[in-house]
């Protein structure tokens, strides 16, 4: 009797970064596996049960790169009938958790393994180590006298913006006609908007990622308030059923109904990334009941809307205007409730002539120039208030890091 064929793994990905390492496994149905750890050196072993040993996992190795701050080496081979298994080998030792994911989207079943540091990066630290190249603010300068026009007031701490790429690793976001993915799109803008926030005295930008890989909305969100932030920026590029569809558009957080039906929608699909993305929904994020009990949150989605007027005003300048005023709906990103936030659709990857000027350099550059014009004239306005905890200077911002 011929023994019955095994599921195919029709792709294997892996998505390497500072936060974490994500292996991930399609197949056509799901599939039973078994994670162990072996210590001396440090490795994990995944038996993958009734699997084939195909073309996916034959060149699964090969994807393995060198700036993987987890993983060392991978191998793959077939370990006994009926059973594959994996073995990563390892630089250091992590926190490993498997689970699977049921087919959404473009993917069909996912066996997810993901692999942490045991002590989580903190946001804050990075933000510390680049101090020397960030200018000191909240010292006036020593030849102030106050004649002439008048000598500046002095700020009295750097202003923090939490800039947050959308989509990411296994979450592509929308996609244009030409092949243009929308996580590109939004981490190439994102960097050039980091960048000329950096050249500000007054300012710091903060990434919620700076490569491709997927973050959990609420990890993001959690960064922000991590670091104590000012304001939280999102940054996507818009699809819509309708090629002809065009503009930018800037949104803020509704404690109640959406301002339209397309904000709704909008809103809905953008929190199914986490679905998509792939979260592991047995985890009970620490923050979210906070979160969510806190959104008597007038003041914050006040000061949201301010922020979101002065940058929508601002990309008009760049880009036609899908609608003329900041639309709100439940945007699970924007449900920081003490950080103003905004999520901007720098325009509709889904539009032709707009898929091409997003991938244009000095288009994306006009964007982030726009965004931050529009941080700045709300900044003039509200500027960020002392505080004991992110002050402006590096040696007591290292010192209150906590």
């Amino acid at each position: 009797m011929p023994a019955l064929a095994g599921e195919a793994v029709v792709a294997a990905r892996l998505w390497p970064s500072p936060e974490y390492t994500r292996l991930t496994l399609e197949t056509h149905s799901a599939i039973k596996y078994a994670l162990f750890s072996v210590a001396d050196p440090e490795r994990l072993v995944l038996d993958l049960e009734g699997v084939d040993f195909g073309t996916a996992l034959e060149t699964l190795q090969r994807n393995v790169r060198a700036e993987d701050p987890f993983i060392a080496q991978l191998r793959t081979a077939r370990n006994r009938p009926g059973v594959v298994r994996i073995v990563l080998e390892l630089k250091t030792v992590v926190r490993a958790q498997a689970f699977t994911l049921r087919p959404i989207a473009q993917y069909g079943h996912r066996l997810v393994l993901d692999l942490y540091p045991l002590v989580p990066p903190d946001p804050l630290a990075a933000l510390i180590a680049l101090d020397g190249k960030v200018p000191k603010v909240g010292v006036a300068p020593k030849d102030a006298t106050g004649g002439g026009d008048g000598a500046k007031p002095s700020m009295a701490r750097l202003a923090m913006i939490v800039i947050d790429p959308g989509h990411g690793g296994e979450d592509p976001g929308a996609r244009g006609r030409r092949g243009t993915q929308e996580k590109d799109v939004t981490l190439l803008i994102a960097r050039r908007l980091k960048a000329h926030i950096d050249s500000d005295p007054g300012m710091r930008a903060l990434l919620t990622r700076d490569g491709d890989y997927y973050l959990p909305l609420q990890v993001r969100v959690d960064k922000a308030r991590r670091v104590k932030a000012d304001l939280l920026v999102s940054i996507h590029a818009d699809a819509f059923i309708r090629s002809h569809a065009h503009g930018s558009s800037v949104f803020a957080l509704s404690e109640r109904r959406a301002t339209s039906e397309a904000a709704s929608w909008l809103a809905k699909k953008e929190n199914e990334a986490d679905l998509i993305g792939g979260v592991n929904i047995d985890r009970k994020d620490r923050y979210l009941a906070q979160t969510l009990l806190d959104l008597s949150q007038t003041a914050t989605i006040d000061h949201s809307l301010r922020l979101g007027n002065a940058v929508l005003a601002e990309l008009g300048n760049v880009n036609a205007l899908h609608k003329p005023r900041v639309e709100q709906a439940s945007f699970a990103v924007l449900k920081a409730p003490d950080i103003p936030s905004i999520l901007v659709e720098t325009a509709f990857i889904s539009n032709p002539d707009e898929e091409q000027r997003l991938t244009d350099r000095a288009y994306q550059d006009r964007l982030a120039r726009a965004i931050l014009a529009g941080i700045k004239r709300y900044l003039e306005k509200h500027p960020p208030q002392p505080r004991p905890t992110l002050a402006a200077l590096p040696g007591v911002r290292a010192k209150h890091a906590d």
